[in-house]
Formats: structure tokens, sequence, C-alpha cells
């Protein structure tokens, strides 16, 4: 069927006229993939007619593949472009290893005033070939090595000029540019796989991206472009010459953390900050009050001058990106995480935090030498700022793992002021709840009682956002029921559009309340992190609300959580309720439920006689020691034969059938005449009573073995001449399979009186 298909594909691409080739594009691109295994295999497996003819189809495609990349129709072209990409990947290192000439062409149609969608195809398809060669050093060293260059040049000229500097040469990004995310991402595929060869156009690249990122207007990019420039920049040092790559990383993120410094430095001037830094390296500038929050130079990083408050919070906040991506981003070799000056840098930029209203004084010093406008443009700032802060911490903890125990509770108590006083900003809260969950879910069982405490606030937090908002219908009934409410309100408080459309008034809460998925799937997590990790004695102040959050969210993860690991039990305080029927009532059809409710796990017997798989010579002597008879005293009472008889046949049935796994015996079916501890008692008291009362004795005393449980008991007695059943010959033995007699019925019931006892006594002698 493939070769069929094959077949099919290339009298398409030669019978079609080129002007309708791209409407057909899609459906043979996609036969392509379906003639992968054709395409991919080897010369050496086709020795076949079938199989010359397939390689003769094979042959065919790729001439023609190579005709219309030449065409000069912007529609034979561009389809070209598609198939070339969809047979390279079908065909993998069997069409790779001849398509130079195809790689070449692509290049030149860079350079082609074509269309836009045929030049970001062409730069993916580009990329794709580079990306499949990497594998095969033959295919590198024939295609990458001597057209990489080539594509990099026509790609950057696509997105920048070049510019020729003192000491080499730089590239400054074309205003409105549609290629730009399109090379970047092309950029940050390759540079790990091919650095050598990237290595000339390291200094190039690093003058693009950092352009990019200096937003300097009126030239503005989008958000998904300083995006992947920032991941650009991050990867750059693996560019470097051989055992070099280690220290351009340590730099690059040094001088990242430094120009995070200098750009605090100018946009936290409106205050006195309380924090002292560790480094003696890093000192204070001096500061023009004169003019506006502004800095004139290029950072450390070689970013360029900004001004502005927003300008100056927007770079901060890219710098604090810039560096989570240094601590998450793969390096080319092992580097020392710098924890001190990370640690230091957002200590220093989380000390500031937004005042509360009326306490301006008692949070933040303010910095009398500026204006009040100036310092309201930097608290409307800190909350982004903050949350590139979490982001970064986050980052940290993630990458560490369980190294990060050390610094945990400097992370936390950093993060707790931030939540005490911003609590108000919904990103700072969901950035928060991002932060505490691999921090808890990787520390929490070491976590202090102290620690725990602390993070009280964010966990009755993430309980409030999850519960849906009150409604105000009860407020509504009240108000419409208590007549004073409604003399207070007069004509204002009406809601003339309530009477137009009745629904707004029944509902109108609901419908004004908007509700995050985002942030209420970080709370969620935090909760379920928090149920699963911290130990319960801990949580005993919010334990009762975190469950009937989960209960009422019906949120499963985070039920399980909680019947995992629930709350311990104390001395003198009744077990807590556990939440298992509120979880089967609301995910009674998943499976995990189904597997925590009713386990499938068999029961495992460790006690040889209770194991079904005895040893058959075991269940041998079992059955010899059934079978022997049991012979009773010759003297004995005819109302004291029944026990004998009933653990006789209590022991042969229960012989008689071995103990299964999950067979239970009824006590009341097969032990109806036995005695129980209470029962001894009752008979011995009856017997004392009974040896009062009576007149004669006989000398001769009957000992009896009566059976109840496994340990016999040894009853004796005495009763009267009258009472004493004829006497058998010696030579006789009572069998309990030969006896027929029906015997009397013991009443083993407690005494209320002593006329009832001294009844049922003359009624027992006879």
């Amino acid at each position: 069927m493939a070769a069929t298909t094959l077949r099919a594909v290339t009298h398409r691409l030669t019978a079609t006229p080129v002007d309708q080739l791209p409407s057909i594009a899609s459906f043979l691109a996609t036969s392509l993939s379906d003639c992968a295994e054709l395409l991919s295999a080897p010369q050496s497996q086709k020795p076949g007619k079938s199989d010359s003819e397939n390689a003769v189809q094979t042959h065919k495609l790729k001439t023609r593949l190579a005709s219309l990349l030449q065409d000069r129709t912007v529609e034979g072209r561009w389809t070209a472009v598609v198939l070339v990409k969809a047979t390279v990947e079908a065909g993998q290192w069997e069409i790779l290893r001849g398509y130079e000439p195809i790689v070449r062409g692509l290049i030149g149609i860079l350079a082609k005033p074509d269309p836009v969608s045929t030049r970001k195809m062409c730069i993916i398809t580009l990329t794709r070939i580079f990306h499949l060669t990497y594998q095969y050093p033959t295919l590198v060293r024939e295609i990458t090595t001597p057209q990489l260059p080539a594509f990099m040049n026509a790609a950057l000229n696509l997105v920048g000029t070049l510019q020729k500097v003192q000491g080499g040469s730089i590239r400054e990004p074309k205003p409105n540019t549609p290629f730009m995310e399109t090379v970047l991402h092309a950029i940050l595929e390759l540079v790990p796989r091919h650095p050598t060869i990237f290595r000339p156009f390291a200094s190039q690249i690093r003058s693009l991206v950092t352009s990019l990122l200096s937003f300097q207007p009126p030239v503005f990019y989008p958000e998904p472009v300083i995006d992947v420039a920032k991941q650009v920049l991050v990867s750059l040092h693996k560019c470097a010459p051989k055992d070099k790559s280690g220290p351009a990383w340590t730099e690059d993120c040094k001088s990242t953390i430094i120009s995070a410094h200098r750009t605090a430095d100018f946009i936290l001037r409106s205050i006195k900050e309380q924090w002292e830094s560790v480094d003696s390296t890093l000192t204070a500038p001096r500061h023009n009050y004169n003019k506006g929050v502004s800095m004139d130079a290029p950072d450390a990083l070689g970013l360029h001058s900004w001004n502005g408050m927003h300008a100056g919070a927007q770079r901060l906040i890219s710098l604090l990106e810039i560096l989570s991506g240094f601590v998450s981003t793969p390096s080319a070799t092992a580097v020392a995480l710098p924890l001190g000056p990370i640690l230091d840098l957002t200590s220093r930029l989380n000390s500031v935090t937004v005042p509360a209203s009326g306490e301006g004084s008692a949070t933040v010093q303010a910095n009398s030498q500026i204006g009040r406008e100036e310092r309201e443009l930097l608290f409307a700032e800190l909350p982004r700022i903050h949350v590139a802060c979490m982001d970064l911490l986050a980052h940290v903890v993630v990458v560490l793992e369980n190294n990060a125990a050390p610094i945990t509770q400097n992370i936390v108590e950093q993060v707790t002021w931030v939540f005490r006083n911003e609590r108000f900003s919904r990103d700072v809260r969901m950035a928060v709840y991002e932060m505490l969950s691999p921090l808890v879910s990787l520390n929490g069982p070491a976590m202090t009682k102290q620690s725990v405490n602390s993070i009280i606030p964010a966990i009755r937090s993430c309980c409030s956002e999850l519960l849906p908002a009150p409604g105000d219908s009860a407020v509504q009934a009240k108000a419409q029921s208590d007549p004073k409410s409604k003399s207070k309100q007069g004509q204002t408080a009406v809601n003339a559009d309530a009477f137009l459309n009745p629904s707004l008034q029944k509902n109108g809460h609901s419908q004004d309340t908007h509700r995050f998925p985002q942030l209420e799937r970080a709370a969620s997590e935090l909760l379920q992190h928090v149920l699963a990790s911290v130990p319960s004695e801990l949580l005993a102040s919010v334990r009762t609300e975190i469950d009937r959050t989960i209960i009422l969210t019906a949120d499963k993860a985070a039920m399980l959580a909680s019947v995992l690991n629930p709350v311990p039990a104390v001395q003198g305080r009744a077990a807590g309720a556990s939440v298992i029927p509120f979880l089967v009532q609301a995910h009674a059809d998943q499976m995990e439920v189904e597997a925590l409710v009713r386990p499938r796990m068999p029961v495992l017997m460790t006690t040889p006689e209770l194991d079904v798989f005895a040893n058959e010579e075991d269940e041998e002597e079992d059955e010899d020691m059934i079978d022997e008879s049991y012979h009773v005293s010759a003297k004995t009472s005819d109302f004291l034969k029944e026990p004998v008889v009933a653990s006789t046949l209590t022991q042969k049935a229960e012989a008689a059938a071995p103990l299964h796994k999950r067979t239970y015996v009824d006590e009341t079916t097969t032990q109806p005449a036995s005695l129980s501890s209470a029962s001894k008692q009752q008979l011995q008291s009856k017997k004392a009573r009974f040896e009062e009362s009576v007149s004669s004795s006989v000398s001769q005393p009957a000992n009896i073995e009566a059976t109840s449980g496994p340990k016999p008991v040894q009853v004796t007695s005495q009763v009267s001449s009258s009472s004493v059943a004829p006497q058998p010959s010696a030579d006789a033995s009572l069998s309990v399979d030969d006896s027929d007699d029906e015997l009397p019925t013991l009443n083993i019931d407690s005494d209320t009186d002593d006329e009832d006892d001294d009844d049922e006594d003359v009624n027992m002698g006879g």
C-alpha cells in the first residue's frame, strides 16, 4: 500500500498544474507520512523488482521537489518547502544523505521576496533538517557544517541590520519584522546542538537580544518575542570555547545579579531601605534627585539605558526572569549555583512591601527628597516585582529539591512577609501558592511548628479562594422584610433594573463574581501538598477548615491526601471524622476511590494451620486425631453428658471442615453447648447450693471432663443416690456415635432469687 501511495503522490506532483498544487499540499504531505517505512528503508534491503521500482519513485520525488524549489512561481516554491519537510521527517537518514542541493535551495528562498508564510516555513524546515542531522556525524560533516553558517546569515538578515563597531559587528533589530520570533526559536533550538558553529555569531546574537530586552521606545515587541529572547540570552554561554562554558555561565549569572541591584538602586530611591547586603562590593550610587528616575549607562549584562518608573520596574522583572532561566536551564558543564547572592537580592526586593492604609510610616520609611508621586508609582509596581521574586525562588527550590532544606526557613520568611502585606493582589497570592507547593512537598515532613504556623494564613487564604462566594439572597430577603431598613435606604437604595429583570436581583452576585481557574488550581495544589506532606498534628488549628473546603469543592486529589494522612488520635479527645464518605459520594466512579474503599488484596496468612495449602502430612495427622473415639467416664450424671457430646461433635465438625481464608465459623451454630466463663461460674454456684440442700451424698465422685474452647475443664460434683444413673459394666464404654438417648438440656440462666434456685435444685435432683 505504501508503494501505491508513493506512486500516486509522484503522479499528482507531476500531473497537477503548479498553480493548483497549494490546494493539495496538505494532502500530499499526509500521504508522504504514510510512506515513512518505505522512504526510510536502506538501499541494501531493496534487491527485488518491486523494491527497485520504489527506489525509482523515490528518486522521481526528490527530483520533482528540487525542480519546484527553483520554480518561478510562488505556489511552486511554497509547495516544495512544505513537501520537503514532510519527506525529511518520513525518510530520515535515507532522504537526508542526498539533500544538500535542496538545503541550498531552501537557503536561497530566504533571500527572495517571497511571502512571509513561505519564508517562515523555510526557516522551520531548515531548522528541522539541521536538528535531524545532529545524530549522524556523516550528515553533520556533509550538510550542517557547510550550510548552517549560510542559514544563520540569511536568518539574521531578516530580523536585524549588521553594523560594524570597534572590535567586531553587532546586530540591531529591525522594527516590525514578522520573522523575529521564528528566527529566535530556530537559534534556541540549534545552539545547544551545534555551539561551535554558532560561536562566530554569538556577539551578533547577544547584541540582537539585548536590544530586544532594552524596551527602547518607540519600538516594542510582543511578549512571546521577549520570552524567547530571554531564553536565547541564557543559552549563549554554550557558545564559549572549550572548557569555558562553565565560567561563562557564572559570569553571565553574576552580571545579571549586579544589573538587578543597580536597577533596584534607582527605582527604590524614594524610600529608605533597611536592607544591608552581605556583599561588600555592592555600593549605593549617588542619585541626582533633580531628574526623574532613570539609568543612562548600559548595565553589566549589556542592556541599554531606561527612563521612567515603569521601564525600570520592567527592566528589573526581566533581569529576575533571566536569572530564573540561568537557574532552571541545563548548562553545558557543572556549575556552582550562587545561592547567597540570589537570596541576598530577593531579600532586598521582598523587604519593601506596599504599606497598608494608614500605616505607611510603620512599614516604609519615605525619603523626604523624593516626591509622593514617585513613591506611589513604586508601590504600584511592587506586586509585579515580588511575583518575579517568587518565581525565582520557586525555580531554586525545584532545581535543588532536597538540597534546599538549609534555605527553606529563609524562603518561608520572605514569602510570608510579602503575603502578609500584599495579599490584596491576586497575582501575589497565586505566586505565593505556587512557591509554597514545591517547598511543602519537599520539606513538609521536616517542617517545624513555627514554620507551619507562618504559612497558616496562606492556607486559610487557599480555602477562601476555593469556596464559592456567598450569595446575597438572604441579605436581600432580610432587607425586604425589615421595615426599618426600608425607611433608612430611601430612594437612592432602590435598583430600578431589578424591576425590569428580576433575574439580576436573584442571581446578581453570582453573575458579578468572576472565577480565576489558575488561581484556584494553585490554591488546590497547595492544599493537596499540605495534606500529603505536613504532619497532621501541626495542622490542628486549620485541619477542620481544610477538610470542609475540599468536601464542598469535591476536590478528589485533596480528599485522597486527607484520607491518607488522617488526624492522629489524641488521648482524651474523640476520634476525628473521616472524609471517606464524601469522597465516595463525589467520586464513586473513580478507580482510585474504588481501590481505597474496597481493596482486592488477598488476606495474608502466616499461621500454617490456617493456610489452605498446608502439607498433606499435617492434614493426615489431624484426621487421625479426629477419628479417635472420646471415652467418657462411667460414673457421670445424665444432665452433664450433653456438654461432652456437644463438644465432641463440635470438634469433629470443625476438623471435618478445614478453615479457609474466606470462611468464618458462626459461633452460635458450631458451639451451642460450650461453656463460657460466665456459664462456668453459674454452674459452680449451683453446685454449691445443690450440695448444701442434698441430705445424702454419694461416696464415689464422678469426674467429668467438659471441654469448653481449647482447654479442658475438670468438673467434680456429688449428687444424691436417687439422681445417679445405673452403673454400666466395667468393659462397656459410652461412645458418642452409638448413643441414641436424648439428653436433658442444662439450664445455665442467671439466678434471680433464692426460691427459683431451690426449685431448680429440686428439679435437677430428680
